[in-house]
C-alpha cells in the first residue's frame, strides 16, 4: 500500500493526558506470523476498554531471534527457517499497522516516511577487552516523534526490550504491553495516572487523610486470572509483614473530577513486579529495575529475575523502595486481562481449523440443546 493508497488514519488526541504517558509495545517472533491478528486484538481491546492507549505516543519493540533450528523454541530465542522469513514480513505489517493506527493528519505515514537513527543496547560487564557486549539497534521514527520502532540486530529479550525503549521515552509514565495480552475490563487510566503523579513524591509535606506521609505509588499491574482476590492469596496471606501491609495500605484512592463526582480508584499492595501489563514511572522504572548495564542480561525477563529479588526485598521491609500495586475493582474478583499465548497462538483462522479438527477426531459432532451440528459446520461463535 502506497502513501497515496493509504486510508486516513484516526487522528490521536494530543493533550496534557495523551502525553504523560507512553505506550511500549514488544514483538517477538510468533507462530501466527506474518499475520498481525494477534497484535490487532490488543490494539482492539485498547480501543473498547481504554481508549487513551490509542491516543499517546507509542514504542514498538520488533526483537529478534537467535538462532535457525529445525525445531523453533521461540522463549530460546530458536526459529526454523520458514519461521525466519515470515517475521520479516511480519515487521513490515507491524509498522504499517502502527502507523495506520497511531498516525495523524489526513495522510497515514509510511515506512517509507520515517526517520531513522542509530543506537546500542548495552548489557553485562566490561571486563574483558574482547567483549563489548553491546546490541547495535535501529530506531526509526515518525518526525513528530510519536511512533518509534526499535528494531534490534540480536535478540533483546524482553527486559532489554523495555529497557531500550525506556530511555527513548521522553513522557513520566509508561505503559508496558506484551504483545499476547488483551484487556477484558475498562481501565481508568486518566484517574489512575493523577493518582499516581499524587503520590509520586511523598514527604512530610504530601500527608494522607490519616496524618501519615503519603504512600508512594509507582507501577499498578492489572489482574489477570492468576491474581484473582491477590490480598487473600498465599503470596500475601502466609507472610505477617505483606499481611500487615495490605492491611495498612489496600484502599479506594479518590480522585477528584470537574463534574464533583469523585472518581475511586481501588489498590492493593502488590509483592512482586511483574512483566504483565503494567503502568509505571518513568524514572523509577530506570533507577529501580535497570540501575547499571549489568542489572539484566540478554535475554532475560525481568520479572524472572529483578522480579524476584524485589519480592525479597518486600518481605524485608522494603516495599516502599519498590511501590509496587495492583488495581483491584471488586475487591479482586474482576479480571481485566487475558493472556493470548503468543508462542502458541497461530491466528484467529487456524485456532479455529484446530478446535473444528479436534472436535471432528474426538467426538465428530456436538450436541448442542438437543441439535446434532456436524463438527465442521459449528459456527465459531458456538465455540
Amino acid at each position: 500500500m502506497t502513501c497515496e493508497e493509504a486510508p486516513r488514519a484516526p487522528t490521536a488526541a494530543v493533550n496534557g493526558d495523551a502525553d504523560l504517558l507512553t505506550l511500549i509495545i514488544t514483538t517477538s517472533p510468533t507462530p501466527s506470523a506474518p499475520s498481525t491478528d494477534l497484535l490487532s486484538q490488543i490494539l482492539a481491546s485498547f480501543r473498547e476498554h481504554c481508549r487513551q492507549l490509542t491516543e499517546c505516543r507509542v514504542i514498538v519493540v520488533l526483537d529478534t531471534y537467535d538462532h535457525i533450528s529445525s525445531t523453533a523454541r521461540l522463549k530460546k530465542g530458536h526459529v526454523t527457517a520458514e519461521g525466519a522469513r515470515k517475521y520479516v514480513e511480519y515487521k513490515s505489517n507491524v509498522k504499517r499497522l502502527i502507523l495506520h493506527e497511531y498516525g495523524s493528519g489526513e495522510l497515514g505515514h509510511c515506512e517509507e516516511d520515517l526517520v531513522q537513527e542509530y543506537d546500542e543496547a548495552e548489557f553485562g560487564s566490561t571486563a574483558y577487552a574482547q567483549q563489548t557486549n553491546t546490541v547495535p539497534l535501529t530506531v526509526t521514527k515518525t518526525e513528530d516523534g510519536r511512533i518509534t520502532f526499535i528494531e534490534p540486530l540480536q535478540r533483546l529479550g524482553f527486559g532489554l526490550a523495555v529497557r531500550s525503549a525506556l530511555r527513548l521515552t521522553e513522557t513520566p509514565y509508561v505503559w508496558i504491553q506484551q504483545h499476547d495480552w488483551a484487556l477484558v475490563s475498562d481501565i481508568p487510566l486518566r484517574p489512575l495516572l493523577a493518582i499516581m503523579r499524587q503520590h509520586s513524591q511523598p514527604d512530610e509535606a504530601h500527608l494522607d487523610r490519616f496524618g501519615a506521609v503519603k504512600v508512594p505509588i509507582k507501577y499498578v499491574c492489572f489482574p489477570s486470572v492468576r491474581m484473582v482476590e491477590y490480598a487473600r492469596s498465599d503470596h500475601v496471606m502466609q507472610f505477617p509483614a505483606l499481611r500487615a501491609l495490605t492491611n495498612l495500605h489496600k484502599q479506594n484512592f479518590t480522585v477528584p473530577s470537574e463534574t464533583g463526582n469523585a472518581t475511586k480508584i481501588p489498590l492493593t499492595p502488590l509483592f512482586f513486579w511483574h512483566d504483565k501489563p503494567h503502568v509505571a514511572e518513568t524514572e523509577h522504572y530506570l533507577a529501580q529495575v535497570f540501575p547499571t548495564r549489568a542489572s539484566l542480561p540478554r535475554g532475560a525477563f525481568i520479572e524472572d529475575t529483578i522480579g524476584h529479588r524485589a519480592r525479597t526485598e518486600m518481605k524485608d521491609g522494603q516495599w516502599r523502595k519498590w511501590a509496587c500495586w495492583l488495581y483491584y475493582p471488586d475487591e479482586g474478583k474482576q479480571l481485566c486481562m487475558r493472556h493470548l499465548k503468543g508462542r502458541t497462538w497461530r491466528g484467529a483462522e487456524a485456532e479455529l481449523a484446530q478446535k473444528l479438527e479436534y472436535m471432528r477426531l474426538n467426538q465428530g459432532s456436538l450436541n448442542l440443546g438437543g441439535l446434532q451440528l456436524e463438527a465442521e459446520r459449528v459456527p465459531e461463535s458456538l465455540i
